[in-house]
């Protein structure tokens, strides 16, 4: 009798051929374990015959018989098929070849829903959008450990159980034999591009399996079971990586020379991305300098933040060292997975006095960090976050943006000047979901977009309204003539002004034009003549507003009295806080000054139309 062998994925089957009977024999019948399906091939059936209860078939040259096991093997010898032909000629062929397992799955939360699925036939790819698949991956960037000198992820140890909660669940199912037969194992790997991104931690030893200079992990194979993983973010989305990364799962034949894959499974994971929240969203605490000439301004904003029932952190000089630009040194966001969500603190380039407080005093379990380093001949001021705003949600020519857009300052389109630095520009386009805007920022001394724009929350069906600085305004409210020297700062005003009309999709009406007046410096730059109302510190409906000693007019200043009357029909609250000395003067306001953690977006990223 001839037989050869066929291998499928999850099953196999064996093929047999009838041959090598002798001649008078013109019949054959089959009997088979329970566990096996039989069917036969090639075999005139209308010729077949019942004798004494027996099928028979007649046999021939071309008949096949196709075998396949319905269930992997428990034990050897189990599985048996008894082939005669007639005359009485009894052939038993033991099935010992099917013993390998029967189900070998690797999977993970690919429906987003939070729990691990088993085989989901669409977990080894990415998909975008309300109906999307693919599984969730978390930048491992919080330090649940006293001990961690810095972020949990990238390292090779597991501390506590809280680290693993931070990471997203993977289950590796077997179904089979109690073992596997010499020659052949059960592997976990990665590819080497993915090593720096991923990290992958066995649960039952807390052993670090897969990442930094290890990509693969022979896998110990005990029958039917269920080994738990758990797999970390290295990495956030970024120039040269677009956020995917896939583990994949083989039982390999090692009878050869490179091993040969009988079966593979493969998963794919996306990077959560870093979501920088606007002043649209409610905040949770704020932070704010204390530094030995601004008692007086940091005790208006202890205030304003009792008036609105939200925390407050303060840094002391034993930290900032006389350092006060608050908003300049980071910026705050937060990444979300089915299985978690967390704050973190983007640090950026600039490195002043204050560059130890995101690390020192917010980096903790369940706040992330994240900075971004450059050449410090290559960072300027535009680098400093206050050069960092975001957008509201907009839809914009029927293009949703549900998470808003990243606005930053850069020079003239058509012109050399100061951008911000590549590495940090990389940064925030990599991570796609809140597609940047660039603007002209480098028309001011700073350079920065808070010096021109905000966006407060309204009740209205908008949901916002962009606050622009206008000199036009202002010097129609002071009845003068524009004054030489300011018609540069408004043109470039008016420049801006078009391109967020176009990039946000906003209309006239979703604008209020905040009274300000620039002077240009020797070198051409702008710097602001008297407080720059725009750069406020939102916090819901109270707005905490630079005071702009505006001239007096029956005993109140007309500006205050113009900003009143301008946002009381949208319910807002407005305390001005006074920052001459100790931050007008040195060339910045109360946001500067400032900075604001808020609450997430309800709204779950993945299932954003991919951008």
């Amino acid at each position: 009798m001839c037989y050869g062998t066929q291998v499928r994925t999850g099953d196999m089957v064996l093929s047999l051929q009838l041959c090598g009977a002798p001649p008078e024999c013109k019949w054959f019948s089959m009997r088979h374990s329970q566990n096996i399906e039989a069917e036969i091939l090639d075999g005139d059936i209308s010729t077949q015959k019942v004798l004494n209860g027996e099928k028979l078939w007649p046999l021939s040259s071309k008949t096949m018989v196709e075998l396949q096991m319905t269930e992997a093997s428990t034990e050897t010898n189990d599985a048996k098929v008894n082939q005669q032909v007639r005359p009485r000629i009894l052939q038993t062929m033991v099935l010992n070849v099917l013993f390998l397992p029967s189900e070998i799955s690797l999977d993970v939360d690919a429906d987003r829903d939070g729990a691990v699925e088993k085989s989901n036939p669409r977990k080894a790819s990415w998909t975008w959008g309300s109906d999307g698949q693919g599984a969730v991956l978390l930048v491992n960037c919080d330090k649940d450990s006293f001990f961690s000198r810095t972020v949990d992820g990238g390292d090779v140890l597991m501390l506590n159980k809280a680290d693993l909660k931070d990471m997203s669940h993977m289950i590796l199912r077997t179904r089979g034999p109690e073992k596997l037969p010499v020659g052949y194992h059960l592997m976990l790997y990665i590819s080497s591009s993915d090593s720096g991104n991923v990290g992958v931690f066995h649960y039952n030893m807390y052993l670090h399996v897969l990442g930094r200079q290890k990509l693969f992990f022979k896998a110990r194979y005990t029958g039917t079971n269920e080994l738990e993983f758990f797999v970390e973010g290295i990495r956030f989305p970024d120039e040269g990586f677009n956020g995917l990364v896939s583990i994949k799962a083989s039982l390999l034949e090692a009878q050869g020379i490179p091993e040969t894959p009988i079966f593979t499974d493969v998963v794919t994971f996306r990077v959560a991305p870093l979501i920088i929240t606007p002043n649209v969203l409610e905040p949770e605490e704020v932070y704010v300098c204390s530094v030995k000439d601004n008692y007086l301004f940091l005790k208006e904003i202890k205030n304003l933040v009792s008036e609105t029932n939200h925390k407050i952190q303060i840094c002391f000089e034993d930290v900032n060292r006389g350092d006060r630009w608050m908003q300049d040194e980071m910026e705050f966001g937060y990444i979300h997975a089915p299985h978690k969500s967390f704050p973190v603190v983007l640090d950026s380039p600039r490195d002043g006095n204050l560059k130890d407080f995101p690390i020192r005093k917010l980096l903790g379990p369940d706040f992330g960090y994240v900075s971004k380093f450059a050449a410090q001949s290559e960072v300027t001021s535009l680098d400093s976050f206050g050069n960092l705003e975001v957008s509201p949600p907009v839809t914009v020519q029927g293009k949703k943006y549900p998470l808003g857009r990243i606005l930053i300052g850069s020079s003239f389109p058509t012109t050399t000047g100061r951008r911000m630095t590549r590495v940090v520009r990389n940064f925030l386009f990599a991570q796609r979901v809140q597609s940047p805007i660039e603007l002209f920022s480098d028309w001011l001394y700073v350079g920065h977009i808070d010096e021109f724009l905000t966006f407060v929350p309204t009740s209205d069906q908008k949901g916002f309204r962009l606050l622009l600085a206008s000199p036009a305004t202002c010097l129609r409210i002071f009845y003068e003539q524009k004054q030489e020297g300011n018609g540069d700062a408004t043109m470039f005003q008016d420049w801006n002004r078009d391109i967020l009309k176009q990039e946000l999709g906003l209309t006239e009406e979703d604008i209020i034009d905040i009274p300000a007046l620039f002077k240009l410096d020797k070198t051409g730059k702008a710097l602001a003549f008297f407080p720059n109302m725009v750069n406020m510190i939102v916090l819901g409906k109270h707005l905490g507003i630079p005071k702009p000693y505006g001239p007096i007019i029956k005993e109140t200043c007309c500006l205050e009295d113009y900003i009143i009357s301008l946002l009381k029909p949208l319910e807002f609250s407005c305390t001005f806080i006074d920052d001459v000395v100790s931050y007008h003067k040195k060339l910045g306001e109360v946001h500067c000054g400032t900075n604001v953690r808020r609450k997430p977006f309800t709204f779950k990223w993945w299932q954003m139309e991919e951008p």
